[in-house]
């Protein structure tokens, strides 16, 4: 299994080293290995510093675990229960104007939200670790069992863990068990205008 990529420009090589893989070893995770990625995601960037970002987790083999292994759907379960740590990415969906103190829509709350998620992936890999995010849970279970508020967009489940060899894989999966490439950057990056 290869695990080098290379940029096309220079960037710090943390962003290369990071990936999602689905084969995780079942280690413990410190919980101030935890609680590290938790505060990295807690400095990302924010309009008006809204913040609107909240982290629920359980670690493996705690009383929170098995209530989070069951929001995932049956694939995501399949791998991710061997994972060290799940977190459960929500924002909020409101802010409150300073003006008058009214609750108003926020419309980069996943925008902001997904900067956090980043910070935490990126903490991760630099203590050793790699964050996979999962948009496949039942959002309504999740919603009643974690008892999260209407006013927060559930946005994602994260597995992280120390990765392990990839045999330990359903064999459909084991090919696809390394970092994935990404578009040229002239695909995705244009001066000026959106081209036609």
């Amino acid at each position: 299994m290869t695990t080098e990529r290379a940029s096309d420009h220079p960037i710090e090589p943390l962003f290369l080293k990071r990936w999602s893989p689905r084969a995780f070893d079942a280690s413990d995770m410190p919980i101030d290995d935890l609680l590290s990625t938790l505060e990295a995601a807690r400095w990302a960037p924010s309009a008006y510093n809204v913040q609107p970002w909240r982290f629920l987790y359980a670690r493996r083999g705690d009383a929170h675990w098995n209530l989070f292994v069951g929001i995932l759907n049956d694939f995501n379960r399949s791998w991710a229960e061997h994972a060290s740590a799940l977190v459960v990415v929500v924002s909020n969906t409101l802010m409150t104007d300073e003006a008058d103190g009214a609750k108003r829509t926020f419309p980069s709350h996943s925008f902001d939200t997904g900067a956090a998620w980043a910070h935490l992936a990126l903490q991760a890999t630099a203590l050793g670790y790699q964050a996979h995010a999962m948009a496949g849970i039942d959002f309504d279970h999740a919603r009643t069992v974690l008892k999260v508020p209407d006013s927060y967009a559930i946005e994602i489940a994260v597995a992280i863990g120390t990765t392990a060899n990839p045999k330990q894989l359903p064999e459909p999966l084991q090919a696809r068990e390394q970092p994935s490439d990404r578009l040229d950057l002239n695909d995705i990056a244009y001066e000026g205008a959106f081209p036609s």
